[in-house]
């Protein structure tokens, strides 16, 4: 049973609260939350961590019409518990059910969706902004995580922010990096006296003395700084033009509400660094934050996973190819834009600690630090999700594409990704890689042509990307000895009659179980660029229809290629084209979105025998 929480409906009734049951409160949320997620599966670790912050900022701040915008986003589900969403934690991530990330279309409370890290100054900045155009007096709050911050975007987010007036507060939830002194009474007493209306007046009261006597002035604000810059880091984010305040504990509800009550009362860009912990109170994801981050569902008594899989994913697949490859050439160097464990990278990291670099959440940085490698001789193999190799799309072109620099690109969660939904999926990398020259695109089928793919790419004097789904293939197991694949060919897989399915990558397998039926030929394309023109025109010729089918959206993607490859040739036979819809694909189980979109084996055949009839 949860008293306090179940009676907790919206903010306003947090509100109402005697801060002497924030605690409490807060104790009853960390318990539903490891409860729910246990059950849902989710992200577990970043939300422990963040529950008594946010308490006190729903407390303090007049949410909604207060904004408060979330980086990244797989924190928010304290957030979400507390404005009406409580019993919808049961269907989190499931299809009809809400989402693991704030959108706009599902509360009034998500003030901005994000699912991508890094972009909540600029939003927040936007809101102030709007908000000091209207002659609103709301307040806007960014929270960004520690890790959020590497990214360029936060600093240039910063940069301007100092130079306007609004009133904006930034919130750096530190969980890990290591800029903070301890935590303890003199910091919290410090933080808040400096987040005090008193202090803050006669800081301004004394610019606006000494702005007659600008060198006083100057020498005013250095020696300011170096009283403030001896008990707290804050010096840089006060040159961006922020009042720095901190750091506190993050964990100390009266800290906390009492900060935040004095800053809500001060004007224009505030910065409040708090520390806190991710995992806290939960010992096992206190222990193992990171193996906490993303879980399936576990005991909530012991953290123990429930249900497993012995076949390899194809993260694994990648992780021990690049080992294998590693110990072959000494040039090799693996990057990662801060996702290690996500891309498979973990037991590079441990045998080759000095050829890993993990550049933290920039993919742009990544990119180009990966052509500068592959200048001097080195060959750099960049690990990414899809979707955020779209964050880098310039430095892919400008950088790397344009001088036709070896670079390996393994990108990982190509199609759809289930529950983590349409921010995380990889819906577009095959239309977006494909209309760039020099570049060679390949789409596995299954598990060893995913580990050849990828020798093959490494082998090539120019960019390659290999792209393959999230989780298990069809168990086809790994070939330890690599042998490149002729470039740009693929292989019938199946004869058949009067139909054609050009399957690339990951469907394979069900096109492969709708031909039983239909008593079609099936080719593994495996290559989108370079296209094999030559197996398309001859099924073009031997067949009446020729059937694409891939996990990209269908505008621009491989289908755009064999139908271009046709019209090069003066082929005018029917095609169907099938791929993800003109849509942003919501989240849920990973196999129910592919039978929605007709991806699966029931509705590549469906499609066929429509065709067919009509």
């Amino acid at each position: 049973m949860h008293p306090l929480l179940e009676t907790i409906a919206d903010p306003a009734q947090l509100r109402q609260l005697d801060k002497k049951d924030l605690p409490q409160l807060a104790e009853e949320l960390r318990d539903f939350l490891i409860h729910s997620v246990a059950q849902t599966g989710g992200h577990l670790a970043s939300n422990l961590g963040v529950v008594e912050l946010t308490i006190a900022l729903h407390y303090v701040f007049n949410t909604p019409d207060d904004k408060l915008v979330w980086d990244v986003g797989h924190q928010t589900y304290p957030h979400k518990i507390l404005t009406g969403r409580r019993n919808g934690m049961s269907g989190l991530r499931q299809s009809g059910g809400i989402a693991g990330f704030p959108r706009r279309a599902e509360s009034e409370y998500d003030t901005f969706g994000t699912g991508h890290s890094s972009t909540s100054i600029s939003a927040a900045l936007g809101m102030a902004v709007a908000a000091q155009q209207t002659g609103s007096e709301r307040r806007v709050v960014a929270v960004i995580g520690d890790g959020a911050m590497t990214a360029g975007m936060a600093f240039e987010a910063l940069n301007n922010a100092g130079t306007k007036d609004a009133n904006l507060l930034v919130i750096l939830n530190d969980n890990d990096m290591s800029i903070s002194p301890n935590v303890g009474a003199l910091n919290n007493y410090l933080a808040r006296l400096l987040s005090g209306r008193l202090y803050d007046r006669m800081r301004r009261g004394t610019e606006k003395m000494l702005g007659v006597a600008p060198p006083i002035l100057e020498l005013a604000k250095r020696a300011e700084e170096h009283v403030k810059g001896m008990v707290t880091p804050g010096t840089l984010f006060e040159e961006f033009g922020f009042n720095y305040i901190g750091p506190i504990d993050g964990h100390d509800l009266d800290v906390l509400t009492a900060t935040l009550s004095n800053i809500r009362a001060l004007k224009g860009p505030q910065f409040l660094h708090v520390v806190t912990h991710k995992g806290h109170g939960f010992t096992p994801a206190e222990e193992n934050p990171g193996r906490f981050h993303g879980v399936g569902k576990f005991n909530p008594e012991n953290g123990e996973a429930l249900g497993s899989t012995e076949r390899k994913t194809y993260t694994q697949v990648f992780g021990e190819w690049l080992v294998d490859m590693a110990e072959r050439d000494p040039r090799l160097i693996g990057i990662t834009p801060a996702m290690c464990d996500g891309s498979g990278l973990n037991q590079f990291q441990e045998k080759f600690p000095e050829r890993y670099f993990d550049v933290g959440i920039a993919e742009q940085h990544a990119l180009t630090f990966a052509a500068g490698l592959a200048c001097d001789g080195s060959k750099p193999v960049v690990a990414i999700y899809s979707t955020f190799l779209q964050r880098a799309y310039d430095q892919l072109i400008h950088d790397i594409a344009l001088q036709n620099l070896p670079v390996l690109f393994a990108i990982d969660r190509a199609g759809l990704v289930g529950a983590d939904g349409p921010t995380h999926a990889g819906s577009f990398d095959i239309t977006y890689l494909r209309c760039i020259p020099n570049m060679v695109v390949m789409c596995p089928a299954d598990e060893n042509e995913c580990r050849q793919m990828l020798y093959t790419g490494y082998m090539l004097n120019s960019p390659a990307a290999v792209r393959y789904p999230r989780g298990c293939g069809p168990g086809v197991p790994t070939e330890y000895e690599m042998q490149a694949l002729p470039l740009g060919k693929g292989e019938i897989r199946r004869r058949g009659k009067k139909i054609a399915i050009l399957a690339f990558g990951s469907m394979l397998t069900p096109a492969l179980e709708a031909a039983e039926k239909l008593d079609a030929t099936v080719a593994n394309m495996r290559f989108v660029k370079p296209l094999d023109s030559a197996l398309v025109c001859e099924l073009a010729d031997s067949h009446e229809i020729l059937v694409t089918v891939e996990e990209n959206t269908v505008m621009g993607g491989a289908s755009a290629a064999v139908m271009e490859a046709l019209q090069a040739a003066g082929k005018t036979t029917k095609i169907l084209t099938l791929g993800l819809p003109d849509v942003f694909i919501e989240h849920g189980a990973h196999e129910k979105l592919l039978a929605a979109c007709g991806l699966d084996t029931n509705g590549i055949r469906a499609a066929i025998e429509k065709i067919l009839t009509d």
